[in-house]
Order: C-alpha cells, then structure tokens, then sequence
C-alpha cells in the first residue's frame, strides 16, 4: 500500500516541513498503527532527533503531540536505497512547470470577417494565400507578421511598444520598428505619431536641443566588445543607497551600452572594480579606451586594472584621451529616458537602471539598422509582446541556411558599412552653416 499527497503552496516554505509526511501517513493507516510498535523509514536524517528537540513552536508542537500516540521508532534510509518511496515522490504528473500566458488574444481571429481593413483579404486566404497573405492556426499574417484588426488592441500594443514592460518612450521611428518586427495593420505609423505626440512623459521630459560642437569621428572598430568609450554622469540626486552618478560605457562597434550607477567622489581604484563586476564579467577586455577624462585618471586605471586581474604579463594597451561624441549622445538618451520613467521619483533612479539599459540595448539604433543585442549576439532577447502565444509562421518562408559564424561575419561586416556611412552623413549635417575658426595672438576670446 502507498499514499501520495500533493503539499499545498504555502507548507512548502514551512522550516520543518518534512515533520508533516509520517503525520500524514499515521492519520491515514492510524487503525493498523495504534496496538503494535513500527518503524518509519526516511530519507529526511534530521528526523531522528525529533524526539530531543528542546523548543518547538505551536506547529511542531502540534504534530510531536500526534506523534507521541504511536509506538514508533525513526530509522534513517538514504534516498538511494528508499527506492520506492523515492520514485513515487518523482512521478512526471508532479513536476511543476512555471509558465505564463498572455489572455486575450485569441478573440482577434474572430474580427477578420468583419472588419472592413481585413475581411477581403481573411476571405480570400480561406482558399488560398493572396499577395503576401495567408492564414496560420484562425490568424491572419501578412509576411510572417500577425495582421491586427480594428479595436482597443492597437492602441494596446502601441502603449506596450512605447512605455510598457521593458520599453524606455521612444521616439516614432524606434517605437514604430519594434511594433513591425511581429504586427501589421494599415496606418501604423500614424497611430504611433499619434499616440507619442500625446504621451505626457515624453512631452515632459523630452527637448530638442542640438549639438553646437564640432564632429570628428575616430576609426571604426573591427568588432564588438574590443573598443569601447566611458563617461560619467555627475551630479544627480542622491539615491536611497547613496548613488549621485552614473558610469556609463559604450561599446563603438556595437553601440550596446551599460550604465552602473558610482558616487561621485570615486577614484580610478573604485572605478576599476565597477568596471570588473559589470563589464569585464561578460565582454572581457578591450583593446582601446576612450575617454575625455584626464590622462592621469586613465593611466592609473590600466594600471589598477592590471594590479586586480594578477597577471605577470607587460601590455602596452591604448588609452585616448578624446571622444567624438558618442557617449555624449548616449547620455543625452539616458538622461530622457530617465525623466520620462521616473515620473518624479527622483530618489530610486538607480534601481530603473537595468530596465533602461536593457530598452536602450534593445531598439534598433539610429547607427548600425539593428539593435545593440543583435549584433553582439546575433539575436534580440524577449519582451512581453515576445510571450504572446502566437503559431510558429517561419515554416512560411524559405531562409538560406547558413552556419553561425557566417552569418555573424556578415552581421559584421553590414555593421561596420552603416558606422562608416552615419558618420559621413553626420560629418557633413553638423558641418553646414558652421566656420572653422582660427585664432591668432592677441585675439579676444
């Protein structure tokens, strides 16, 4: 004979929860128990001493007290050898699988036949597909994006797209690539203007203040990870947990970018260990550094680096005192997206750092045409709108199989060509209507 219970939720996280399994069995074969001594046989070591327990609280208290009718003796079996009961407290219909659902989504497939943008195009893909339009499990996708009806659910997924979950309010251009990687409807972009232009946050916190200085690009980089930019911002409010600044470093190939938050008044040797907890950690080390700090600051940097890594080996590494901009215009981005997520709770901004790094490393950049997390690692990680149980349309379409490597070269190198041409473009857009000007001794300035 066996029994099995299934324990509730919360006797999981009870300290001695292990007390409650002989209880259980001695309530449920009590009738055989009571006239004879027996021997409870467990795997749980710890319930021999039960007996010798000095104090117990009212729950162990109570389940001693049951105990105590019994004429029992506790023997310990290891698990190994308990092979019966083991395997019975394994069964595959116990395992618990922590999953999620996104509810709601299943009511669109009955929209199409009704809705004027859609129903010709859902009737003729009952037949077959018709112009880039086909039918995938009741949904209806245009080239591999699910086609969304009229409704409250646009402007659902716009809000999602913009200021949801792991989102930073994003201008129109970057909302509006994320929204076309998985939907479709007529006249996107026009209700994401729409929904932008009228976004409080974004109003508030958002200025378009440009550039005055003069644009010099340094040589672009080969790959991801080897060259990077840092800065800091100074000066905000201190933080709960005492933080002022933020340490914000950018890698130039990539543009993936992290921001850790620091005190003001760290040295190189605090710097130093930030920059070994938070990037060395996943990225290793770069072969260049820019900085516009002093090159007092990064010389001890390097050499405090070296001193904490223990190595016995001479490098030789570069350090450039200079910056072309880059990380200045990330932290203009970090600075907006922080007054528009804050919304005034300006005492915790240190913990909406992760959610602001991962939504700037997550949109496709201005830059590279692809976001900072696809070109490190050829792929974007998921968002809540990602966890939509949508059906699998890749079947739909025929993709050139290529192997890994190739097709992270490629990445590559379609990366470096769109640096080189943004930084012609900006060259040339920030040099119009500016004069180069030289200064001569004894000139006022």
């Amino acid at each position: 004979m066996f029994v099995l219970y299934k324990l509730l939720f919360v006797v999981l996280f009870y300290r001695c929860g292990t007390c409650l399994n002989p209880n259980r069995a001695l309530q449920t074969w009590e009738h055989y128990l009571i006239p004879k001594e027996f021997v409870i046989h467990s795997d749980h070591e710890s319930l021999k001493y039960l007996r010798g327990q000095g104090k117990l609280n009212k729950r162990h208290a109570k389940w001693v007290e049951f105990l105590e009718q019994f004429p029992y003796v506790i023997k310990y079996k290891e698990g190994k050898n308990n092979v019966m009961a083991d395997a019975l407290s394994r069964r595959h219909i116990l395992l618990v699988s922590l999953g999620y659902q996104i509810l709601g989504f299943d009511h669109i497939k009955e929209l199409y036949s009704n809705d004027l943008e859609f129903n010709e195009y859902y009737t003729q893909c009952l037949a077959k597909p018709q112009g880039g339009f086909y039918i995938s499990e009741g949904y209806l996708y245009k080239e591999g994006r699910i086609c969304i009806p009229q409704g409250s659910i646009r402007k659902l997924l716009v809000k999602e797209s913009h200021e949801g979950g792991l989102m930073g309010h994003f201008g129109v251009e970057n909302t509006l690539s994320f929204l076309k990687e998985k939907f479709f409807w007529p006249h996107m972009r026009r209700d994401v203007e729409r929904f932008c232009s009228e976004c409080i946050a974004c109003l508030q916190a958002k200025s378009k203040v440009m550039p005055h200085d003069s644009y010099t690009p340094l040589l672009v980089a080969n790959s991801p990870r080897v060259d990077i930019s840092m800065d800091f911002i100074l000066g905000l409010p201190k933080t709960q947990r005492g933080m002022d600044s933020i340490f914000v470093i950018v890698d130039r190939f990539s543009k993936m970018a992290h921001f850790i938050p620091c005190h003001k008044i760290d040295d190189a040797s605090n710097i130093v260990r930030l920059f070994f907890k938070e990037v060395v950690k996943l990225h290793g080390l770069p072969k260049t550094i820019v900085s516009d700090r002093e090159t007092k600051f990064l010389s001890h940097f390097w050499k405090t680096l070296w001193s904490r890594l223990g190595t016995k080996l001479l490098f030789s590494t570069t350090c450039h005192p200079q910056t072309d901009g880059k990380t200045e215009v990330v932290n203009r981005s970090l600075s907006t997206m922080l007054r528009a997520v804050l919304k005034g709770n300006h005492r915790s901004w240190d913990e909406y750092l992760p959610h602001i790094e991962f939504a700037y490393n997550r949109v496709v950049h201005k830059t590279t045409k692809i976001s900072p997390f696809e070109v490190v690692y050829g792929f974007n990680p998921l968002t809540p709108l990602d966890l939509i149980p949508l059906p699998d349309s890749s079947h739909y379409f025929h993709k050139e199989w290529v192997s890994r490597a190739d097709f992270v070269k490629k990445l590559h190198e379609k990366v470096k060509t769109h640096i080189q041409q943004q930084n012609e473009r900006t060259a040339i857009e920030r040099s119009k209507g500016k004069k180069n000007l030289i200064f001569e001794e004894g000139d006022w300035v």
